[in-house]
């Protein structure tokens, strides 16, 4: 058996019961696939030998490979693999230093870390990974570093690959490497290396100088994408940074052991200027209003949000308890809402506009002139008075969905087309188009929130999964969206990748011509297909609606 050959060699544990293999078939997406085993390796000689002993038997295997997993929090089947699972959050979990600077600081960070766990050691320090995103308290920095993620604070500090100063990695060779940004000298000197390094310096330079025109002319121009691999960002003219290419590439181009991630500091106060608009018509002009005022996140959730949170009131309200919230007060900070509700009526969708800073007056001056001008424009606006009586719209944003989950039998969450992104100017056009599409298919139950400032829109149907037509609703639906985000010169996917769910419709958004160079990427690092088959590349459609969850 291969588990038996692994534990030869191998310090780490390694399960092949039905059990364990049962546990890690499933992540947070539509897929269940059962692995071969689980491997836990305890430090980096384990992930090396691993390694070498998968290229070897690759010979005669071609079907053996490695998926690299930490929390199992990913939306599109990203770490699932009828091979071997490489468990990084029972060992791998070690924050090995955190470090104030003068304008930030950094931590250098173990993969299976839990972002949790690691944003409570940077808070002593009173610094913050910005990616910030909203399964933060389940997943860990492997996926964050995994899936180039970003979350609500994307919209001032940007994503997880303008945070990672470096990466360890262990590549297909079985040696572990070091990336970080080069200048031309240093790039020099690396385009003179021997071995596996070289042959990436030099393939990944060669490609980029000869399609330099096209790789620009492709990037999605959108301010967040995890879609395809990142080639237009590696060289900026003086700098090669091959970190940009390995943030985003989901495990697919080699296993990260260390990464070293930049901090910002903290701020001390924060106000929420909440919006509503009963029309969906003037959302990209107020957008871009309130876009002007600096906010630090501008954040969006739906009619069909709203009206699930007054549903499910009472799992809202103990979902606010347990973050310590007193009930009095909660009441009395609903009062304002559903005076708003009566007087003004039911609004289409919801704008949440965040202002922080270490200075109170200045933030909360801020937030009275963006409250102000748009009422001035004959729309209804309030600001919060304190951080906790904002507490509300987040969580309405954050957990009317996982309440409706909870409430409905016989659906369970299907997310497939949950993470498109225009630029936010399109959007008065393209929301209601996108509401359209998803509200064809009367067997899915759905709500649309997201970043409304990045013009990034969650979409997470329920649906049944014994329903024997969901497989045709899942291709056409996918196809007929992505479509319109191609329309509007959009990505398939902004924060949560590609996986088994979306790289069959890269295609959609990147010519043959581009994904051609993807796959000379992927083959530059891996030649023998032995890390995270089937995603970024050469996905299987056909494979991948074959492996949805029965129930």
């Amino acid at each position: 058996m291969l588990a038996d050959e692994i534990k030869k060699f191998f310090r780490g544990e390694v399960l092949s019961d039905v059990a364990t293999r049962e546990k890690y078939s499933e992540d947070a997406s539509i897929f269940k696939i059962l692995p071969e085993l689980v491997a836990f390796p305890k430090d980096v000689s384990d992930i090396k030998s691993l390694v070498k002993f998968v290229t070897q038997k690759k010979k005669n295997d071609k079907k053996i490979s490695i998926s690299a997993r930490s929390a199992g929090t990913d939306m599109t089947g990203g770490s699932l693999t009828e091979s071997i699972v490489l468990e990084f959050s029972k060992y791998f979990n070690h924050v090995k230093e955190v470090k104030q600077e003068k304008d930030g600081g950094f931590a250098i960070t173990e993969p299976g870390v839990y972002y949790r766990d690691f944003e409570k050691e940077t808070l002593r320090l009173g610094l913050l990974y910005p990616p910030y995103p909203a399964s933060r308290e389940l997943c860990a920095i492997g996926g964050i570093v995994s899936n180039n993620s970003a979350g609500e604070k994307s919209l001032s500090y940007g994503e997880a690959k303008d945070f990672v100063m470096e990466l360890k990695m262990v590549l297909s060779d079985g040696n572990e490497y070091t990336f970080k940004p080069l200048s031309e000298d240093d790039l020099k000197k690396k385009l003179k290396s021997k071995g596996l390094e070289g042959k990436i310096y030099k393939g990944l330079w060669a490609l980029i100088k000869k399609n330099e025109k096209l790789i620009k002319s492709v990037e999605p121009k959108v301010s967040k994408n995890s879609s395809g691999y990142f080639l237009w960002n590696v060289w900026n003219g003086h700098t090669f940074d091959i970190t940009k290419l390995l943030v985003g590439s989901q495990g697919t181009l080699g296993i990260v052991t260390e990464a070293k991630l930049r901090l910002v500091r903290t701020k001390n106060h924060s106000r929420l200027v909440v919006i509503f608009l009963k029309d969906l018509k003037p959302m990209g002009e107020i957008v871009n209003t309130i876009l002007g005022f600096k906010p630090e996140t501008l954040e969006c959730y739906d009619d069909k949000t709203l009206k699930l949170a007054l549903k499910f009131m009472p799992g809202l309200i103990k979902s606010l308890i347990a973050k310590k919230q007193n009930l009095f007060k909660l009441f009395i900070q609903f009062l304002p809402d559903i005076w708003i509700l009566l007087t003004f009526g039911f609004p289409k969708i919801v704008l949440l506009a965040e202002f922080t800073g270490d200075d109170e007056n200045r933030v909360v001056n801020n937030s009275k002139l963006l409250m102000r001008k748009i009422e001035s424009q004959g729309y209804k606006a309030r600001m919060t008075r304190s951080k906790d009586e904002g507490e509300k719209y987040w969580t309405i944003r954050r957990e009317s969905f996982n309440l409706l989950r909870q409430k409905i039998k016989n659906r369970h969450t299907a997310p497939f087309i949950d993470d498109v992104i225009v630029d936010p100017k399109y959007m008065a056009e393209f929301l209601p188009r996108l509401n359209e599409l998803v509200s064809k298919y009367k067997e899915l139950t759905y709500t649309i929130a997201g970043h409304a400032g990045d013009g990034n829109f969650h979409i997470i149907p329920l649906a049944d999964f014994k329903d024997p037509n969901l497989k045709n609703i899942i291709e056409k639906l996918s196809g007929e969206v992505y479509d319109l985000v191609k329309e509007y010169g959009g990505s398939i996917t902004a924060e949560h990748n590609d996986g088994l769910v979306r790289t069959p419709y890269l295609n959609k958004i990147y010519p043959p011509k581009v994904i051609k160079l993807f796959e000379e990427t992927k083959n530059f690092f891996d030649p023998l297909n032995i890390f995270n088959p089937g995603k970024k590349v050469k996905g299987d459609l056909n494979y991948a609606l074959s492996k949805i969850k029965k129930e």
